[in-house]
């Protein structure tokens, strides 16, 4: 039994039905199975159905094939004589062959070589029964043809034999064997013998194409080729006679290798210039280093001819040992001894001696200096001068450059061009394309289409798979509570049990109703519905009202009168049917229970058991009546009935609820029963039930089978956390007990419903 902390925590952290777990669950997905295996089937047998249909109406093509090889053996001793032809090296060259077979020209030049516009044969409708039916339905979706005018043809023979040409390509197919050389070209069609003549047909029309086209492209290239020569020819001739006249006005004389005299020498001194640059700085970053140590007296600092001078070195090590002999009488005798003072006197003189040294190896890096600044300086001369006489050869030079390049262009487009003309002129008479026949076509012996099995394999796959789809569908549709554990995860509640869906709409018999009396203040019950905990006290109906009321038992245990209202979110879900029921077995098993009509919109319960009545607690708010005066009662169970009668329409009825008349009638209900049951108004339309929220020691929520989706349940249960913090649990009612099978899971109380129905007796 849930308490008020799992309420309250309910009302905190609201579960979420509908996002999916991490993890695949089997036992949910064979549920769905179960649910759903006639979807399936009959997706299935649609699609078999189908097949069926497309087999016995498809009309039986044949096909015949030949393969064209593009032969690089031939295109080889081609490209001995021409560079001209056809290159098929790469992929897209052959995709480009397969685009060539499929168009216009090779269609044509086939109805053209087999007469196909007066083929009986070829002319004749061929379509299926399904084939045709298709056609119409593309014919209908193709929107341009609604509104575009038909192009009126050259002539009635130009139009049959585009027709011609527009059913070749369609009947025909074109494909690359793997990654070879090799295209396979099929034709389809209901004749054998056909089929063989077409394929045939294009084969030969494909290499008479090429050769085509080979000599038409070599003929027009030679012609082309023979003007253009006599034009590049004169051009060459000029261009090199301005060269030499250039050379000789200005006087340009080369090296071997092509360069002026000028720039061989520039480049030179450019060259020795950049050595003296880097001598210089050298020398200047000895000299800077050697007076920075002499300057900031540096014993410690070494520079590189120090290293090499045998003077520095004896010296330092002349104060070395100096150093290291005053440091041991200082610590033995202290250093004010005269061993110690007379050392560091020596020290100091090694001290002067070795920057004397420095200051001597400074004046060699003065000199050498000096010596690279005065050849750097000799050498910018030289350069500005030589860059002065080159600056005008230069000039000259571009020029020349200029001429001889263009003179070059024209002697290598010259030769160019009559090489390519000699191979032109003998590539015309020489027959050779880079494709040939490697299969000739045969005249087919059994239909290729349909593929009987395959169509057959393939719908029920394609039947399967949307019965699938529409199945998942379906289950991604269902959002309504068809379990109580999904009672419990999406809203958090209690689950009291179920109300089966049950056969008693019809009417009692005659004798059953004048047994109830027909006392004016007698319940009457002319629907055997409402009567059922009476007449099966063994059903699961039943035992769903004793799980009701043990959980307002135990909720409810400090409290001696129980007001308990029964609610739902929409109409119809049958709340008054659970309160007249759950009210009757309260009464039933001895408890004083008083069945309250709250719903002042639609009195549901007065209708069902007191619609003879002509008062009740409108009267006993509003006028004050005494509650007892205005009760119908059971004689069979003592249960006591305050109706609802509305002679008008009531606009302020949560006013009416909430006033201080309705907290009267029920301070007086609750002195004189144990149990006040409110059947309340659904929470969806109206605001009734919260307006009387605070004056109901705990709500049971109904909520229909199948129909009630959970996102409102939960959002209305959200809005309403009073409702919700004193609800006792939720009765699914209208239960379909066959279709709840299908919902069982492994471990939920649905998996063994058959197990523990054997203890409800329906009859």
């Amino acid at each position: 039994m849930q308490n008020r902390s799992g309420a309250i925590r309910a009302q905190d952290e609201w579960p979420e039905d509908d996002v999916p777990g991490p993890s695949i669950d089997v036992d949910h997905l064979l549920a769905a199975a179960r649910r759903q295996w006639r979807v399936v089937a009959a997706g299935l047998l649609a699609g078999l159905v189908l097949a069926i249909l497309y087999v016995l109406t498809a009309v039986p093509l044949y096909t015949a094939s030949t393969s064209v090889l593009i032969d690089r053996e031939n295109r080889a001793i081609a490209d001995q004589l021409s560079t001209l032809g056809g290159v098929v090296d790469d992929e897209a060259t052959v995709l480009s062959q397969v685009e060539l077979l499929k168009s216009d020209t090779i269609s044509l030049a086939v109805v053209d070589r087999l007469k196909l516009t007066g083929d009986a044969a070829f002319n004749a409708s061929g379509g299926s029964l399904f084939g045709s039916a298709v056609s119409a339905l593309r014919t209908l979706a193709d929107a341009s043809s609604w509104f575009s005018a038909e192009a009126e043809p050259a002539g009635e023979d130009e139009a049959r034999r585009q027709a011609a040409s527009a059913r070749v390509q369609a009947g025909m197919t074109v494909s690359r064997v793997g990654r070879t050389y090799v295209l396979e070209i099929a034709y389809v069609s209901p004749s054998p013998e056909l089929s063989a003549r077409i394929a045939r047909a294009i084969a030969d029309a494909y290499l008479t194409d090429k050769l085509d086209s080979k000599y038409q492209a070599t003929r027009r290239a030679g012609a082309w080729l023979q003007e253009r020569i006599e034009e590049l020819r004169q051009k060459s001739l000029e261009t090199d006679l301005a060269v030499q006249k250039f050379r000789t006005a200005n006087g340009l004389v080369s090296t071997g290798g092509g360069r002026l005299v000028t720039d061989q020498q520039l480049a030179e001194l450019n060259s020795a210039l950049i050595v003296a640059q880097a001598d210089t700085a050298k020398a200047q970053a000895n000299l800077d280093r050697i007076r920075d140590i002499i300057g900031k007296g540096q014993t410690d600092a070494i520079v590189t001819d120090v290293l090499d001078s045998s003077v520095s070195n004896k010296l330092r090590e002349k104060y070395l040992d100096a150093s290291k002999r005053e440091a041991e009488i200082a610590d033995r005798l202290g250093p004010n001894h005269t061993q110690a003072v007379r050392l560091r006197g020596e020290m100091r003189e090694y001290q002067r001696l070795m920057f004397e040294e420095l200051g001597r190896i400074a004046e060699s890096y003065q000199s050498n200096l000096d010596v690279a600044k005065s050849r750097e300086r000799s050498l910018t001369e030289s350069v500005a001068q030589a860059t002065g006489i080159s600056a005008s050869a230069n000039e000259t030079q571009v020029q020349l450059r200029e001429l001889e390049r263009e003179a070059e262009t024209y002697k290598n487009l010259y030769q160019t061009f009559l090489q390519r003309y000699q191979e032109a002129i003998q590539q015309q008479s020489f027959p050779v394309t880079e494709a040939r026949i490697i299969s000739h076509a045969a005249t087919p012996t059994r239909p290729s289409h349909p593929r009987k099995a395959l169509v057959l394999a393939f719908s029920l796959v394609l039947g399967c798979c949307a019965g699938v789809g529409l199945a998942a569908f379906r289950e991604f549709r269902d959002r309504f509570f068809r379990t109580g554990d999904q009672v419990r995860d999406v809203l958090g509640q209690e689950f009291l049990g179920i109300a089966p869906l049950v056969d008693g709409g019809g009417l009692r018999r005659v004798e059953d109703v004048e047994a109830d009396g027909f006392h004016p203040r007698a319940v009457r019950k002319p629907n055997a519905i409402v009567n059922h905990v009476i007449d099966h006290p063994l059903s699961a109906f039943a035992e769903t009202m004793r799980s009701a009321k043990i959980a307002a038992d135990l909720s409810l245990s400090d409290r001696p009168s129980r007001v308990i209202g029964v609610v739902s979110v929409l109409p119809g879900e049958g709340k008054s049917t659970v309160a007249i029921n759950f009210a009757e077995l309260l009464a039933s098993q001895g408890a004083k229970a008083l069945l309250i009509d709250a719903d002042l919109r639609n009195p549901g319960t007065t209708r069902a058991i007191g619609r003879h009545a002509d008062a009740g607690l409108v009267e006993a708010v509003m006028e004050g009546r005494p509650v007892r005066d205005l009760l119908l009662v059971n004689q069979k169970t003592k249960l006591a009935f305050l109706p609802a009668v509305v002679k008008r329409r009531i606009p302020h009825s949560s006013e009416l609820l909430a006033s201080m008349g309705m907290a009267q009638v029920l301070s007086a209900a609750t002195q004189h029963f144990d149990y006040v049951i409110l059947d309340l108004p659904p929470l969806g339309p109206v605001v009734d039930a919260r307006a009387i929220a605070s004056k109901v020691d705990g709500f049971i929520f109904v909520v229909e089978w199948g129909k009630t989706a959970r996102h409102v349940v939960r959002q209305t249960l959200r809005n309403e956390p009073t409702i919700a913090e004193k609800c006792l649990g939720v009765v699914l009612n209208k239960v379909d007990i066959e279709k709840m099978r299908l919902y069982r899971e492994y471990g939920s109380s649905e998996y063994y419903y058959s197990r523990y129905s054997a203890y409800y007796r329906e009859g």
